[in-house]
C-alpha cells in the first residue's frame, strides 16, 4: 500500500510541476509590448495625450480661423461686387436712353420720342422682372398694410369701395416677395 500511496503523491507532484511550468510557458509568452505598458509611467502617459489633445485642438482653431477669415471675405465681396449682375443688365436700357436723346435732337415730331421712351420703360421693366422686381397690384385691391401705406382716406365713396384702393399715387415694388417699396394709396372710408 505504501507504494500505492507514493504514486500518488509521485503523480501529484509531476501534475504541480507540469501546471507551474505552464504558468511559466504563459508568463513568457507575454508580449514585450505589455511589459513596457506596464512598465510606462502613467503621468507620461497623460503628458503625451495632452500633447495629442493640444495638438488637434490647436489645429482645429486654426481651421476654425481660416474659415472664418474667407467667409469675411466672401461676403466683402459680395458687398461691393453684388450688384454686379443687375448693373450688366441696366446698361443696354443706358445705351437706348443715350440713342434716344442722340436722335431726339434729329426730330421734331413728340409722338416718336415718346413711342422710344415707352419702347425703353418696358425693356427696362423686363429687365427689373427678369432680376425677380414685381409691381405691387393696386387696381381694386383690398387695402393690405404689408403691401400698402395709406397716405390719403377719401370718405364718402361707398360700403362698396370702404377698405379698398381708390388710388395710386406712388407704385410698389417686391423683390422676390419681399416689399422693398410699399405702394402709397388712397383708401375708400
Amino acid at each position: 500500500m505504501e507504494e500505492k500511496d507514493i504514486n500518488i503523491e509521485d503523480e501529484e507532484l509531476k501534475e504541480q510541476e507540469n501546471e507551474e511550468l505552464s504558468e511559466n510557458s504563459e508568463e513568457a509568452a507575454i508580449p514585450k509590448e505589455a511589459e513596457q505598458t506596464e512598465e510606462k509611467d502613467p503621468l507620461t502617459a497623460a503628458q503625451e495625450e495632452i500633447e495629442t489633445l493640444k495638438d488637434k485642438y490647436l489645429r482645429s482653431v486654426a481651421e476654425f480661423d481660416n474659415y472664418r477669415k474667407r467667409t469675411l471675405k466672401e461676403r466683402a465681396e459680395l458687398i461691393l461686387n453684388g450688384g454686379e449682375k443687375v448693373i450688366l443688365a441696366i446698361l443696354p436700357v443706358i445705351d437706348d436712353m443715350e440713342r434716344a436723346i442722340e436722335n431726339g435732337t434729329k426730330t421734331d415730331d413728340p409722338e416718336v420720342l415718346r413711342e422710344g421712351m415707352t419702347l425703353i420703360h418696358q425693356k427696362f421693366v423686363k429687365i427689373l422682372e427678369s432680376q425677380g422686381v414685381n409691381l405691387i397690384e393696386t387696381n381694386n385691391a383690398d387695402f393690405d398694410t404689408d403691401l400698402h401705406e395709406a397716405v390719403a382716406m377719401v370718405p364718402g365713396m361707398g360700403d362698396d369701395k370702404k377698405g379698398k384702393v381708390i388710388d395710386c399715387l406712388l407704385k410698389g415694388y417686391k423683390l422676390n416677395d419681399k416689399v422693398i417699396r410699399h405702394a402709397k394709396v388712397a383708401v375708400g372710408q
